[in-house]
């Protein structure tokens, strides 16, 4: 029995031992598997607090985010900073100018006769030496790179093509027959300079969400102390200490508001626009923005711990982790190296048999094989989704701590449901009120005013009832307990009581008939009923139950217009179930489970041949969140370090399911186009560098083919931005 289950049971008794008819009520309201909701944020950390990320740390996961970047492609993105890849494109751009307009091969190309001096014939040599020193040192860098790692890519394509090159357009120059390559050379380096830039700008965007997150916080704090008010750096502050924050001022540190009341913009945690009202005792969120009125908060949590650093090492983990798309990408492009290389050397030993007098020809051949199979579009295709995605999953409050579960997520076709704080609230709602006579509002306004000074959760919830529907509600005085029954007071001179069935057995009072079938159908669907007395007359019945979300029925219905399967699954009673199942239109429902068998019911389904999704809060779900094909851990709040589940939803909103379905999807389809061109290209392009079709003149040059190569990068990374307008809210 749960905590909450004791206190029902203190409260209003046994009443299911009880005929309703002598006033008796099922306790089948009360969830088997209640779990705390209150966890400190602490307690999931998991070892990670260390890894601070206050805005005084955001170089620091800056670094590490470019630490992880080398495992993305086939080439180390970790210096590749796009203003240095700025100013080394356009003052390269600016030494391939000359080269093109003295290019003595260029011209006889075009057919232009050229200016032409004493001299003129060097400078070609001059810039494009220029531009092979100052531009392609960075792919020569970096095929070092990947050599030293035996992992060769684009980098060391891209190098390969260069250094032949300009070593041939070297030996030209000294007076071997042939035609140099320096304005070739230049525009190959200058286009990929301009291909890298335009890419590392688009993943540097993406990188940047975590930043933007740090900064979210405030610099400096005010903390209360016996003196008054004292300005402090937010990495000074400690648990246990109170902070004032003003309105339109952001929250520095996860806490509990103990005084004042206000609007406050959690956005960033749940991807949700609309503010959160806060009073005592709620939660807060560091990074958060008060609206209109001051708070005055504990602090619980600082630094690591926070919920917003628990983000940033979801975001960044996802980041870092690796899926089995993202594999195949990188097995793709390591075999593309070793298939140009194996196509250039076959395309320089057949146009040697067929050109034998033409080796500046047979050079540019294979100079042209190398450079347009550089796998550099390959090597984005995935990263840049995934990272896109992993961004605006964070925006959303969709958190994905592993990629790969993410990749999943699209193939599920059974959603298994926790009930309890899952598709329902967790706490007591009034459901229905039946009056013995009069109105509805008048017999919830008169039960409130009794409850007013009463913890009780039904208390709680009759009084949050009566201002949800703004009713005015008197004053009752003389409030007292009624242990095991339920609460009395004066109310505008009436004696009046709310209590459980029980206290109508214990002193005699008939109940009317209509109340009596109003509490048997309450109690048969799990539902707890109280009475609101007037002497020994009964005014009314007041039937609660654990709330049922209203998001809750939209993501169900969602889900079954995606074509998934949704199911529920709870340690509650079948009657409970079967109400909240029949509420939101399910019809599959695995009741009286044990925390423990949740597993169970989680294998059962995948051994029947479906691929299960499970959400659940992350606690005593553990086990089904781990076993199953994707866990989904919904209603993190504070405790986003939540290990059991490759996706983690910062609020509670069930819709946020139907969110990582869609995001899934839609990021499956980008990677897969992206793969489509980045390798479909190549096979159009290398047969046509090599010159299979120069019979009918179809020849590519080594410029044509760097543009190709580059124009096939441009457009996977814009292809991938084209994800940015998926809509993930509610």
């Amino acid at each position: 029995m749960s905590e909450q289950d004791a206190h029902e049971h203190e409260r209003h008794g046994p009443a299911a031992a009880e005929p309703v008819a002598a006033g008796g009520h099922g306790a089948h309201g009360q969830e088997h598997d209640m779990r705390e909701h209150e966890h400190g944020p602490h307690e999931h950390a998991d070892g990670m607090h260390d890894h601070g990320t206050h805005g005084v740390d955001v170089h620091e996961h800056d670094h590490a985010m470019h630490d992880h970047a080398h495992d993305h492609g086939g080439h180390d993105h970790a210096h590749h900073d796009p203003a240095r890849f700025r100013r080394l494109f356009w003052l390269s751009l600016l030494l391939t100018v000359p080269t093109l307009v003295f290019s003595e091969g260029l011209q006889s190309i075009l057919g232009l006769p050229g200016p032409r001096f004493p001299g003129s014939a060097y400078i070609p040599a001059v810039f494009g030496a220029a531009v092979f020193v100052y531009g392609g040192r960075v792919f020569l860098r970096g095929a070092v790179d990947e050599l030293r790692a035996r992992r060769p890519g684009m980098m060391t394509l891209i190098a390969l093509a260069v250094v032949v090159a300009f070593g041939y357009s070297v030996a030209v120059t000294v007076g071997v027959r042939g035609m140099d390559f320096w304005w070739e050379l230049s525009t190959l380096v200058t286009i990929m300079l301009l291909g890298h830039w335009i890419e590392m700008a688009a993943v540097m965007g993406t990188r940047n969400a975590l930043g933007a997150l740090a900064r979210l916080l405030p610099d400096e704090a005010e903390r209360l102390v016996p003196t008054g008010l004292e300005r402090v750096p937010v990495s000074t502050l400690a648990v246990g200490d109170r902070v004032l924050v003003r309105p339109g001022a952001s929250v520095p540190a996860d806490g509990e508001v103990v005084e004042g009341a206000s609007d406050v913009d959690e956005s960033l945690l749940t991807g949700e626009s609309t503010p959160v009202e806060k009073a005592p005792g709620d939660r807060v969120v560091a990074g958060s923005v008060v609206g209109s009125g001051s708070l005055t908060i504990l602090v619980r949590a600082v630094a690591g711990d926070t919920a917003l650093s628990g983000i940033m090492r979801l975001v960044e983990q996802a980041q870092s982790s690796r899926s089995a798309t993202q594999l195949l990408a990188d097995r793709a492009a390591a075999l593309l190296f070793y298939v140009a290389l194996g196509s250039a050397i076959v395309t320089g030993i057949a146009w040697s048999l067929l050109a034998p007098d033409r080796p500046d020809f047979v050079l540019e051949r294979v100079v042209s094989v190398l450079v347009i199979a550089c796998p550099h579009a390959l090597g984005l295709a995935i990263p840049l989704v995934a990272q896109i995605s992993t961004s605006l999953g964070a925006r959303a409050g969709l958190l994905v701590r592993d990629r790969e579960a993410l990749e999943r997520t699209r193939l599920v076709d059974v959603v298994l449901f926790d009930k309890t704080g899952t598709l329902t609230r967790g706490r007591q709602g009034v459901v229905s009120i039946v009056p013995a006579d009069g109105g509805e509002d008048d017999v919830l306004a008169l039960a409130a005013a009794v409850e007013s000074r009463s913890e009780h959760p039904v208390a709680l919830a009759i009084v949050s009832a009566a201002e949800e529907r703004g009713l005015s509600v008197p004053d009752g005085v003389g409030f007292r307990a009624l242990p095991g029954r339920g609460a009395a007071a004066t109310v505008e001179g009436r004696e009046l009581v709310v209590a459980s069935p029980r206290h109508a057995t214990e002193h005699g009072i008939v109940v009317p008939a209509e109340l009596v079938r109003a509490a048997r159908e309450a109690g048969a669907s799990g539902q707890t009923v109280v009475l609101l007395f007037e002497g020994e007359r009964v005014l009314g019945a007041i039937a609660l139950a654990d709330v049922v979300r209203e998001e809750s029925r939209e993501a169900v219905a969602r889900l079954a217009r995606a074509g998934v399967r949704v199911a529920i699954v709870t340690g509650d009673s079948r009657e409970v179930a079967g109400w909240v199942a029949r509420e939101l239109g399910v019809a599959e429902v695995h009741a009286e489970v044990l925390p423990a068998d949740k597993a169970r019911v989680v294998e059962e389904l995948r051994r029947s041949g479906a691929r299960v999704a499970m959400v659940g809060d992350g606690v005593n779900d553990a086990p089904a969140l781990a076993s199953a094909d994707v866990g989904i851990a919904i209603g993190a709040g504070t405790d986003v370090a939540i290990q059991s589940a490759g996706i983690v939803l910062a609020s509670n909103d069930p819709r946020g399911v139907v969110a990582a379905l869609a995001l899934s999807r839609a990021s499956y389809r980008k990677m897969v186009q992206n793969l489509f061109w980045a390798t479909g290209y190549n096979v159009v392009g290398i047969p046509l560098a090599a010159g299979v079709l120069a019979g009918a003149g179809v020849l590519l040059s080594p410029a044509v083919s760097a543009a190709l190569m580059s124009v096939s990068t441009i457009v996977v990374a814009l292809n991938a931005q084209l994800l940015r307008r998926l809509r993930l809210g509610g």
